[in-house]
């Protein structure tokens, strides 16, 4: 395996861009998109405006489409993360409304909107939280330090998006304050919305194309929430879901550094690196 050197960071050494180089990260999104639709206005936007329910027959399509993106916000010039973010921006015009019903702690009519900072910064802590657990798991150990940094570059996006200056977590600290004080508020509810979203996710025909790594995705999709949303969301965990995660996973940690970078690196990855003459480190186990 490839040992980090200890020098200053430079471009090159971009957690976020080593993390999100990583297809096995994919597994991540599972959990995180489920942490986000815990929020009930989060939900009544996907549920109003988004195709998942509506045309099940497009969602390989969005899932390549939101992919694409994170790839050119990660490793793509300046110019495109700009129409990216013009991209994304021109996406969140659409949808804006009103809860039909009360959810959680928000009456009936409580406006929602997906330029509200306060949502996109819920929907960005839960994939600053989620995806570095799930490297942790798959791939190897990250620092204090690292994790610190992977917040620090993330929050990079906030004047793309328009969310206020220091409105994101900058530190895993702050972040996981933040991810507490939110939980623990009661405003992350899990409403029958949200259920019945989470159903067709755990049921999508993406996952059914992907035949026995289905299972795979499944069982780190649950295991990587919390256990108090796990429960809210009713969705079976024992020992033997743990065990098997624990072991599936620690496959994958023995596997994929044995892989040549074609196998585990997104191409746009393998792309910059290329051009910048850099390789993406590995911890050394």
């Amino acid at each position: 395996m490839i040992e980090r050197e200890q020098r200053p960071p430079t471009a090159s050494d971009s957690v976020v861009r080593r993390l999100n180089s990583e297809v096995v990260l994919l597994l991540g999104w599972g959990p995180a998109i489920l942490l986000q639709l815990a929020h009930p206005l989060v939900a009544a936007g996907v549920m109003d405006h988004s195709v998942f329910l509506a045309h099940p027959d497009q969602r390989l399509r969005r899932l390549h489409q939101t992919i694409a993106a994170m790839l050119a916000l990660t490793f793509g010039t300046e110019e495109a993360v700009a129409r990216t973010a013009r991209r994304i921006n021109a996406i969140h015009d659409r949808v804006h409304g009103q809860l039909r019903e009360a959810a959680g702690p928000f009456p009936a009519g409580t406006p929602y909107s997906a330029h509200d900072p306060r949502l996109l910064r819920w929907v960005h802590a839960t994939m600053l939280d989620t995806l570095p657990r799930t490297y942790e798991l798959y791939i190897g150990p990250l620092t204090a330090a690292e994790k610190d940094r992977y917040c620090a570059e993330a929050s990079q996006i906030a004047p793309l998006l328009g969310i206020p200056d220091g409105f994101l977590p900058t530190s895993w600290a702050a972040l996981q304050e933040y991810l507490q004080t939110r939980l623990a508020s009661g405003e992350i509810t899990v409403t029958p919305t949200a259920r019945e979203l989470a159903r067709a996710s755990l049921a999508s025909p993406v996952l059914r194309l992907a035949g026995p790594l289905q299972w795979f995705a499944q069982l780190s999709t649950v295991g990587l929430l919390p256990p108090a949303i796990r429960t809210a969301y009713n969705l079976p965990w024992d020992a033997r879901h743990e065990t098997a995660l624990r072991l599936s996973a620690g496959m994958a940690r023995r596997i994929l550094p044995r892989l040549p970078t074609v196998l585990h690196h997104w191409p746009a990855a393998r792309a910059r690196n290329t051009h910048a003459g850099i390789g993406v480190g590995r911890p050394t186990r």
